[in-house]
C-alpha cells in the first residue's frame, strides 16, 4: 500500500524486452536501499524489485500492467515518480493508494496560474469513479480532483509537487496513469451487485 506522496524521482537507464514483459533499470537516490522482492510504485504502478546493483534497481512489468499503464511510452532518460510502500506506523499524508493502475488519461491542458499550475485531463474511457473534491492518483501522485465530468477533470499543482515529481516534464497529449480511489471502487462494486 502507498500514500501517493512521491519520495524521489528515478531515471530510466535501461529498457529490455523479455518475452511479453519489459524490464526497466532505474537509477535513483533510494535504489541502494531497496531489496529484491520489495514493492515500489513507479509512476503509480506497483512493481517488484527483481535486482539491485549499486544505485540502480530493476523491475519487470507484465503484459497486463503494460496494457493498463503508460509504461510502454517510457524511454531511456525519462524520469519516473518513485514511492516505497508505506510503513504502518507512519502518517497517511496522501490517500490509500494500491499501485494498481485502473486506466490512462491524457493531458488536455496546462495552465500556469502564477504560483501554481492547473492540469486538465481527459480519460480515454468515461468513468463515474471521479468525484468533485475527491482523491485521485496521477502517475502515483495523490491529488484532489475538481471540474469533474465523466471523462474530464482538473487538478491543482503546487510548486513543490511540480518540481519534485514528473509534472514538470508533462506536456499536452502526454499519457498518464490513473488510479481511482479504492473506496469509490468498492462502493461501485457493491452498487453493481445490488
Amino acid at each position: 500500500m502507498f500514500t501517493g506522496i512521491i519520495e524521489t524521482l528515478g531515471e530510466v537507464v535501461g529498457i529490455k524486452e523479455e518475452a511479453s514483459n519489459i524490464r526497466f533499470k532505474i537509477k535513483s537516490s533510494i535504489s541502494s536501499e531497496l531489496k529484491v522482492d520489495q514493492s515500489v510504485a513507479h509512476n503509480g504502478v506497483c512493481l517488484t524489485v527483481v535486482s539491485t546493483i549499486e544505485n540502480t534497481h530493476d523491475v519487470v512489468a507484465v503484459q497486463e500492467t503494460l496494457q493498463k499503464s503508460n509504461l510502454t511510452t517510457v524511454k531511456i532518460g525519462h524520469k519516473v515518480n518513485l514511492e516505497r510502500c508505506m510503513v504502518l506506523n507512519a502518517r497517511l499524508d496522501g490517500h490509500i493508494v494500491q499501485g494498481h493502475v485502473d486506466c490512462k488519461a491524457k493531458v488536455k491542458d496546462i495552465q500556469n496560474q502564477n504560483g501554481s499550475w492547473q492540469f486538465d485531463f481527459e480519460l480515454y474511457e468515461p468513468s463515474k469513479l471521479i468525484v468533485e473534491k475527491g482523491s485521485i492518483c496521477i502517475n502515483g501522485v495523490s491529488l484532489t480532483a475538481f471540474n469533474v465530468s465523466d471523462s474530464c477533470f482538473s487538478v491543482a499543482i503546487i510548486p513543490y509537487t511540480y518540481e519534485h515529481t514528473t509534472f514538470h516534464q508533462m506536456t499536452i497529449d502526454d499519457s498518464v496513469n490513473i488510479e481511482f480511489d479504492i473506496i469509490g471502487k468498492y462502493v461501485q462494486r457493491l452498487h453493481q451487485s445490488a
